[in-house]
């Protein structure tokens, strides 16, 4: 007992020796220790120095102190309500301290603001609140090696209204209007191409015109008139393929969807032929034989995924598939549900080891249209659609593509088991623009290769 008190007698009078500085060192030195000794000395610290600094009013060390003896009563379950209450009102009066000095530090604002933007006879109109003036606005040209891209920007002293924009004009592959900083308003026009741009000022308006010279539009589209596609609606006749919600069928909704393809590529000046364009069953080998005798440039097959009605609801979004040996169990478990009706050809390829002599560029050449086919898919279809899932490009086993002699993809175009997709799947609507975004998939591909 004697040497307790002897030991509570040094104990305090070792605080009262020491700084705030020092005994805060102390005390957080306590905390760091796993020991609950060490807790309780530094529990004991801290609330010292809070009477301390309640005495001279230091709010610093008020503050230090207070969130140790939350800390420390904490891990040694400890009524500290009191002390975590007074805590969070101290952070609060410092947060709003903060944040009206900010405020009082902003003091740039743009002179102008954002109106509207618009197409008006082909030029761009963006509109301000104010009467532009000459030095208000800089604009210049940048061409970046690297992506091999050319960058036309405007710089204007004013302020948006609105979140950032994108806007689309025909043979321009990007505009972007955004907020720069908080005084300048950025128009970049970006495009692989060079472009013809004029501009001039009209008061409170900037009209931009974008001119597309026809020599860059001949380099994009000279040689597509010659590329040949065959397109493979998937399964038919004796074979429904996948049964979805409400007993949609497979065979149906991607036979639609090649057509509308179909249609859309041939304006394009593309030609264009289908496995069957009709409910009639079609043997696998036959199909990429068929796209071989046609001398085919692409081969893009067309399907609609599924799985068990256990997670049907959970399951949705658009792959796509190249041919290739692959590794992923969802790739393979996808595959062997495709080769399930026509097991006949698994043989007839020798299974594992044909993959083995695959044409490597042909899988490269193959990867790239995925991708193509993909990002088409995916940006036309969010333009009117909500909650569009981006699922991948894979590599995978599929006995259709096998044999193919030109770069050959395999299109899931979402879940006909998934109800809110395969309401989509049936609509005619949503087939033309999923159509339109492989369709400009198949443009970009031919581009860019």
């Amino acid at each position: 007992m004697l040497r307790l008190l002897l030991f509570v007698l040094f104990f305090v009078v070792s605080i009262h020796a020491l700084s705030d500085f020092e005994l805060l060192k102390r005390a957080d030195g306590f905390i760091k220790s796993n020991t609950k000794s060490n807790q309780f000395r530094a529990y004991n610290d801290y609330k010292n120095l809070y009477l301390r600094a309640l005495m001279s009013e230091n709010k610093k060390i008020k503050l230090s102190a207070l969130k140790g003896i939350v800390k420390s009563g904490k891990r040694l379950h400890i009524d500290v309500t009191q002390y975590r209450n007074e805590l969070a009102k101290s952070k609060t009066k410092s947060f709003s301290k903060k944040k009206k000095s900010i405020k009082k530090t902003i003091t740039l604002r743009a002179s102008h603001k954002l109106q509207s933007i618009r197409w008006k006879e082909g030029k761009l109109l963006i509109s301000f609140d104010k009467k532009l003036r000459n030095n208000q606005i800089n604009y210049f040209t940048h061409y970046d090696s690297k992506t091999k891209r050319y960058k036309y920007v405007f710089d204007i002293h004013a302020s948006m209204l609105t979140r950032s924009q994108t806007l689309i004009k025909k043979g321009v592959d990007k505009i972007k209007v955004a907020q720069y900083n908080a005084t300048t308003l950025r128009v970049v026009i970006e495009n692989r191409y060079k472009l013809s741009i004029r501009f001039k000022k009209i008061a409170k308006k900037l009209s931009i015109h974008i001119v597309v010279l026809k020599k860059n539009i001949e380099k994009k589209h000279v040689k597509k008139y010659k590329k040949i596609i065959v397109i493979d609606a998937g399964h038919g006749g004796k074979d429904p393929g996948a049964i979805g919600y409400k007993k949609y069928r497979e065979k149906v909704v991607v036979l639609k969807i090649a057509q509308e393809l179909k249609k859309l590529l041939k304006r394009r000046g593309y030609k264009v032929y289908m496995t069957r364009d009709r409910d009639v069953f079609i043997k696998l080998r036959k199909r990429t034989e068929y796209a071989n005798n046609m001398n085919a440039d692409l081969f893009i097959s067309i399907h609609a995924n599924a799985v068990s009605k256990k997670i049907a609801h959970k399951v949705y979004g658009i792959e796509c598939y190249f041919l290739d040996k692959s590794r992923s169990n969802r790739a393979k478990k996808v595959a062997a549900q495709e080769n399930y009706v026509d097991m006949s050809e698994m043989g007839f390829y020798a299974k594992e080891s044909f993959l083995c002599t695959l044409n490597s560029h042909n899988i490269v050449a193959a990867n790239k249209l995925a991708i193509d086919l993909q990002r088409g898919s995916l940006a036309s279809l969010r333009k009117k659609y909500k909650g569009i899932k981006d699922a991948g490009v894979r590599p995978a086993p599929f006995w259709v593509l096998v044999g193919a002699q030109m770069p050959a993809v395999l299109v899931e175009v979402g879940f006909i088991t998934n109800p809110k997709e395969a309401k989509k799947l049936v609509s005619s609507k949503y087939q033309k623009t999923l159509a339109l975004g492989l369709a400009n998939g198949v443009e970009r591909y031919f581009i860019n290769n």
